[in-house]
């Protein structure tokens, strides 16, 4: 009998493979069109739900995720997922909206609006951001993603300290 977490696992896996199938086909779209690569799609749905392991999901094995206005970097697909359910345990409503993708190659740059609400300030934030998403060589899996936004504004939006650090846990 398999456990609900393998099951769970097994069925996230499969849908991220699901996705190598149609990554080509969304990537070529995106240059003709302007469509959002399905890679793009799934990591901001991933962002927007409250499975974590749906973002580690997408990744490879071995594949890095960069949130550099907090300057730390997570490997491999366990401490990708742990840092989304760090997010969701300090931040309600956390929300990615892709406003624009430029894929090259391996290679996208999405343009879109980080929001949320930082549990416990008084006001609730929505900042621009850039994520650079560099894929495996068949468009279906991130190897490397680097967040770029602006964490004196989420805190200035969110009412809190310039100095503001977020609870030990």
């Amino acid at each position: 009998m398999t456990s609900r977490p393998l099951r769970t696992v097994t069925v996230l896996a499969a849908a991220a493979a699901a996705l190598c199938g149609t990554a080509s086909t969304a990537h070529a779209a995106q240059d003709g069109n302007r469509r959002t690569p399905g890679i793009v799609t799934a990591w901001a749905d991933a962002w927007n739900g409250t499975d974590p392991r749906a973002l580690g999901a997408l990744f490879t094995a071995d594949g890095t995720y960069t949130d550099e206005a907090v300057a730390v970097t997570f490997r491999g697909r366990k401490e990708i997922s742990g840092w989304k359910a760090r997010a969701d345990s300090l931040i309600d409503n956390v929300h990615v909206t892709v406003r624009s993708t430029r894929s090259a190659g391996d290679r996208v740059t999405v343009q879109a609006v980080y929001s949320g609400h930082l549990k416990g300030a008084p006001k609730p934030f929505a900042v621009p951001m850039t994520t650079v998403l560099d894929l495996d060589g068949n468009r279906c899996r991130i190897a490397s993603d680097k967040d770029h936004y602006s964490l004196a504004t989420v805190l200035s939006q969110s009412g809190l300290p310039a100095d503001w650090t977020p609870p030990a846990g």
